[in-house]
């Protein structure tokens, strides 16, 4: 994606170092920037900036481990990887953690997960078809 992106998502984070290296491992995504404030990470479908809550906020809360999940947050994101179950391991790996069923939808599958700070989100595995 060369130049300034048209679009992506950021997500404020506890630990701004591990959840970059989170979504940058199990998505197959690089680095363009980082500084201590945030990170820019982007694959050839999404720009994403891993923002470091400020101290004041951060402060007043800690993550557990496993993470609270954050089930009722207004905007859940869907990342497609080539497959679901070798996501699945990067992400328990990191502290994450995949679950319920998978779903099917029209050409793809979804499997909810959530990162080692309790975000929510969905992979999406593109299936072919038969």
């Amino acid at each position: 994606m060369p130049g300034p992106a048209r679009a992506g998502a950021m997500i404020y984070a506890h630990s701004l170092t591990r959840l970059s290296d989170f979504y940058q491992r199990v998505l197959s995504m690089k680095r363009l920037h980082a500084s201590s404030e945030h990170h820019v990470i982007e694959s050839a479908d999404l720009q994403l900036i891993i923002h470091a809550l400020p101290e004041a906020i951060a402060s007043t809360f800690s993550i557990s481990t496993p993470p609270a999940v954050r089930e009722e947050q207004a905007i859940k994101l869907f990342f497609t990887v080539p497959s679901i179950a070798a996501a699945a391991e990067q992400v328990r790996a990191l502290g994450g953690e995949v679950f319920g069923p998978s779903y099917p939808g029209p050409g793809f599958t979804v499997r909810n997960a959530y990162d080692p700070e309790g975000n929510v989100f969905q992979l999406r595995q593109n299936i072919d078809p038969a």
